[in-house]
């Protein structure tokens, strides 16, 4: 399975791209930071975005798209800004007719590294570690969306196979 992992923001973008198999290490395709300058109209930033999104679902071609959901924050600009950019990253996976999953953070941390609590620091030695890469990713937005990515391998992907084996079931099929 191939997953596109976007962290999403509206200033820096993370977006990570493995490969894998639930209970397996996942081996890491590529991964982007998509930059927005602040000082540009918000309409020419989210654009900006969903095109370099859309661009990059076409370049990697995923199985499926794992997007972090958003949270509430005490700064509410930060906030929208994070949700303006989550809803272009849910709708670039949409529109290429992919899965999209939205993963809270504490989720994230506790697949990748067993604890819902861990700091960035911890994420992003695990995630170098779990796709063995002689140095971290960087900036963290890179290493938070392959943990994304991770994550959706470990728990999405056999998340959908026992909905699909559950709905067959439902059907009494058993393809």
């Amino acid at each position: 399975m191939r997953v596109l992992g976007v962290d999403p923001g509206l200033t820096r973008c993370g977006v990570g791209v493995v490969e894998g198999v639930p209970g397996r290490p996942c081996t890491l395709v590529a991964y982007y930071v998509v930059y927005t300058d602040p000082e540009d109209d918000l309409a020419l930033r989210l654009l900006h975005l969903d095109r370099s999104l859309t661009d990059l679902v076409a370049e990697h071609r995923p199985d499926a798209v794992a997007v972090e959901r958003v949270f509430s924050q005490h700064n509410v600009r930060t906030v929208m800004g994070t949700a303006q950019a989550s809803g272009v990253a849910v709708l670039a996976g949409a529109r290429a007719g992919l899965p999209v999953t939205t993963y809270t953070p504490s989720e994230v941390k506790a697949a990748v590294t067993g604890s819902g609590q861990a700091d960035k620091k911890q994420m992003t030695t695990m995630v170098t570690r779990l796709l063995r890469l002689p140095e971290p990713p960087k900036p963290a937005d890179a290493a938070d969306a392959l943990a994304l990515a991770i994550c959706h391998v470990w728990r999405g992907g056999t998340r959908s196979k026992l909905a699909a084996a559950a709905q067959r079931a439902r059907r009494g099929g058993t393809r």
